[in-house]
């Protein structure tokens, strides 16, 4: 989905809550590797893998210039044969550490083993952030959780492309309390190096 139909399905969806709550966990999620300096994880169920949510971070990282947004894709049937984007396997999550965030997105409830990777990746000092049913016991162990039940107006793949889009923004709110040090000096170092308005 290119930018012009996430434009309009915006539009479609003014006033309801969906604009609201992707563009909040869109801004945890950024606002949670950006602060870290990346270390993006992001991981699906053995029968959903969200490749495509990857590739949509990958394009959002670059247009935004926001490389930390680009995502470590771990895959649960990984093999050492497969080209190196596509070769991290399961193995990726007990290495998780403080620092690290781990998205995680699933169609339906996912099972017990994938939960309590998670859920140790967590207590490692991983964020997690869950985008799937909202039911069980993954959102129990997510820090942010975007619930897209089944039935409801949006399927989970749309609201993937409206969390990638709003991720990829620039003029997304900061989700934790007061800007860094560091993002005020660039903010300042961008106004003083812009060159001088056109003067006709």
């Amino acid at each position: 989905m290119d930018a012009v139909r996430v434009a309009l399905l915006r539009e479609v969806l003014a006033g309801t809550e969906w604009l609201g709550a992707t563009r909040r966990f869109a801004g945890a999620l950024r606002g949670s590797v950006v602060s870290h300096g990346g270390g993006l994880l992001l991981v699906g169920t053995p029968e959903y893998e969200p490749w495509h949510l990857a590739a949509h971070l990958v394009d959002e990282a670059a247009w935004s210039g926001t490389p930390e947004l680009a995502p470590t894709l771990v895959r649960h049937d990984a093999r050492p044969s497969d080209p190196a984007h596509l070769a991290v396997g399961l193995g990726r999550l007990e290495a998780a550490r403080r620092g690290e965030t781990l998205l995680v997105v699933a169609p339906a409830t996912p099972a017990a083993p994938l939960v309590e990777r998670v859920s140790d990746a967590r207590r490692a000092g991983a964020t997690v952030l869950s985008l799937g049913p909202g039911q069980g016991e993954l959102p129990s162990v997510a820090h942010e959780v975007l619930a897209v039940p089944e039935g409801s107006e949006l399927d989970l793949d749309t609201v993937q492309h409206l969390v990638s889009a709003a991720a990829g923004e620039n003029a997304l709110p900061t989700p934790r309390g007061r800007r860094r040090f560091r993002d005020r000096v660039a903010r300042l170092a961008e106004h003083l190096t812009a060159p001088p308005p056109a003067r006709w």
